[in-house]
């Protein structure tokens, strides 16, 4: 099913058994992150949480929404994420028509996609309730400072929304954002990320920049606004893909820009081109603080929200959260978009424990030497695959998502000199390690197994296995012999 808006998708959750009030007063200072974080890792317990007592504030704030496999695959009307695959599967066919049929199925295919273009509603509930100026306050907002050495207070769930100052396309993307004071934030911009690269067209052309930031739009939609998608595909049609369902735009109140009508809360206001201020440190989904930098500043002209708003908000921290369960929804995402360029891959892993963007597994059917290097070096092409340092390479049989199979098969099928492969290029700017920013080594491993044309000239050892008639034959006393 599509939800249409956040509280749509809290009394699903609700009604599943997964999510948990909290009338006990607690504080948006440290104190909500730690029952998160505890809620997040604690198996039976880990729920959505819905905060209805913030001590200082009238607002409820609703945290961990997408914090389990299963609540991810919900929140895009899925069951299972592996559903996601399949989907992008049936709109990535290779095969060109060949007759009639074929054309017709291709054509509904792209006719899938425009049947989603965002349309705009003039009356919304984000606008419920308009406050302009002086009135328009962040103090307002149960804003969370999650860990003791951040900033300050950060929003953590920002849907941020941008024009291209010259080309006019809109990037839609997540950029955490420190409250400096009841009018002001940073803006967490990143080198390489969409937003970032609509602020420096503008900034080249001397223009004070707009934005919009929903804060509670669907699940859907804040999902998109998490997802490394090419740079002019627009989020809010990837969005209403996802949701099978178009999404409504409203015109904001003091800037020219389209806002999601029926998030929960909405901040309008710009960016000037030469503005920059002290942002950080902040506890990362590293595990790490990220190290404070220079900025740009957003200036609050406007806040518009429902009669009775719900603040979302996102924990991160060592891992697995929240964040772990949205990127494997990424990576389920764009694995049939990898398999277009790069055939051979099977499937893909990216573990809690590389945080994303260090650490990726990949299965392929080896036909040819050298086949897993070339693994490593497309997927280092590919958009913000551009920063996985490892990249791990197995062959068919085995099981990515099992990190037990794939040390054996590391400790095992690699010879350090002959199999590791290390070059430079871009990182991800919350890379610590490097001893530059935003640029450093990455390490490729083949784990495949070796072809005499690839350095290994001895035969190569068969697995250890049971035959199949004795596995049957246990299968069958199984039962008897009371082993469980």
């Amino acid at each position: 099913m599509a939800f249409r808006d956040l509280r749509e998708f809290v009394s699903f959750l609700e009604n599943k058994g997964q999510l948990k009030r909290i009338k006990t007063p607690v504080s948006p200072e440290l104190e909500i992150t730690e029952i998160t974080d505890r809620a997040s890792k604690s198996g039976a317990g880990n729920l959505a949480l819905l905060f209805e007592n913030v001590t200082g504030y009238d607002l409820p704030v609703l945290t961990n929404t997408f914090g389990s496999p299963q609540r991810m695959a919900w929140a895009l009307g899925l069951e299972d994420l592996q559903e996601l695959t399949e989907r992008v599967k049936s709109l990535t066919s290779p095969d060109l028509p060949t007759s009639l049929t074929g054309k017709a199925k291709t054509g509904l295919q792209l006719l899938e996609l425009a049947r989603y273009t965002p349309r705009m509603v003039k009356d919304a509930p984000c606008q419920e309730v308009v406050l302009q100026g002086g009135d328009a306050s962040l103090d307002r907002l149960p804003i969370l400072k999650c860990w003791p050495e951040d900033g300050g207070p950060f929003i953590t769930l920002p849907v941020v929304i941008t024009h291209n100052p010259v080309s006019g396309r809109r990037n839609v993307g997540m950029y955490r954002m420190q409250v400096y004071d009841s009018h002001t934030t940073g803006m967490h911009w990143h080198l390489h990320k969409g937003g970032a690269a609509h602020y420096r067209e503008s900034r080249g052309l001397g223009r004070r920049m707009e934005v919009a930031v929903a804060i509670g739009p669907d699940p859907a939609t804040t999902y998109a606004a998490t997802a490394p998608l090419p740079p002019d595909v627009d989020e809010f049609l990837f969005a209403g893909w996802l949701r099978r369902q178009r999404l409504e735009l409203v015109k904001a109140k003091t800037v020219g820009l389209a806002v999601p009508a029926r998030a929960e809360i909405v901040l309008e206001g710009y960016v000037n081109p030469d503005e920059a201020r002290l942002e950080g440190p902040f506890g990362d989904h590293t595990g790490y603080y990220s190290l404070a930098d220079m900025y740009p500043v957003f200036h609050l002209t406007a806040i518009t929200h429902r009669r009775d708003p719900i603040y979302p908000a996102t924990v991160v921290g060592k891992p697995p959260m929240e964040d772990f369960y949205l990127g494997k929804a990424t990576e389920r995402l764009f694995l049939p978009l990898i398999q277009l360029l790069l055939p051979e891959v099977l499937d893909l892993n990216l573990p809690a424990e590389g945080v994303f963007h260090n650490l990726a597994i990949v299965s392929i059917k080896k036909t040819y030497p050298g086949q897993a290097r070339k693994v490593m070096c497309g997927l280092w092409g590919m958009g913000y695959l551009m920063f996985t340092k490892y990249v791990v390479v197995v062959d068919d049989d085995v099981n990515v998502h099992d990190l037990s199979e794939v040390l054996w098969r590391l400790g095992n099928n690699v010879d350090p000199r002959r199999d590791a492969v290390i070059l430079e290029g871009p990182l991800d700017a919350l890379d610590h390690s490097s001893p530059l920013a935003h640029y450093g080594s990455k390490m490729g491993l083949d784990a495949t197994r070796k072809l005499p044309a690839e350095g290994h000239p001895r035969e190569w050892p068969r697995d250890i296995e049971m035959s199949p008639e004795i596995k049957r034959l246990v299968d069958e006393k199984w039962a008897a012999l009371g082993l469980g």
